[in-house]
């Protein structure tokens, strides 16, 4: 059984061309591992940072889980990504050259909750603009009317 898509990070793809992807694993509490198996995780506005050479999702907002007795839960604490070091490595250092950042694009859960991350450069808003029009003619063309 193919993991379940439990978010998607749309507005990435939008605001980012996305060079490469990776798939990695996320340190989780219990609660948590709950939670996104329930579907309620929050992508918008996370990202990824290397602290200390090891990759750290921040932002990403995973909410408390229903029938958790947890008084004092951060729905958007750091969490650690678990990588090889060879990847680690790569992403950290295609990172440090100009506009290349790494962007949390899915979150999928199957047997374990894995992130896939992508390896972005941000676009330019004439290049946005472009996209949307390229859009709008794409549904044009598939309602069948006048460009």
């Amino acid at each position: 059984m193919p993991p379940k898509t439990v978010a998607q990070n749309r507005r990435a793809r939008f605001d980012y061309e996305i060079l490469e992807t990776v798939e990695a694993g996320v340190m989780l509490t219990g609660q948590e591992v709950k939670s996104c198996r329930m579907g309620h995780v929050n992508l918008a506005g996370a990202y990824v940072t290397f602290v200390h050479g090891k990759p750290v999702l921040k932002k990403a907002k995973i909410s408390l889980y229903a029938f958790a007795t947890a008084t004092d839960y951060d729905p958007e604490r750091d969490r650690p990504l678990l990588l090889k070091k060879n990847e680690v490595e790569k992403l950290q250092s295609q990172t440090e050259t100009k506009g290349i950042t790494v962007i949390p694009l899915e979150v999928h859960a199957g047997k374990y909750i894995k992130v896939v991350l992508g390896l972005g450069r941000g676009r330019k808003n004439y290049d946005k603009r472009q996209k949307i029009k390229e859009r709008s003619i794409g549904k044009k063309l598939r309602k069948g009317e006048e460009i």
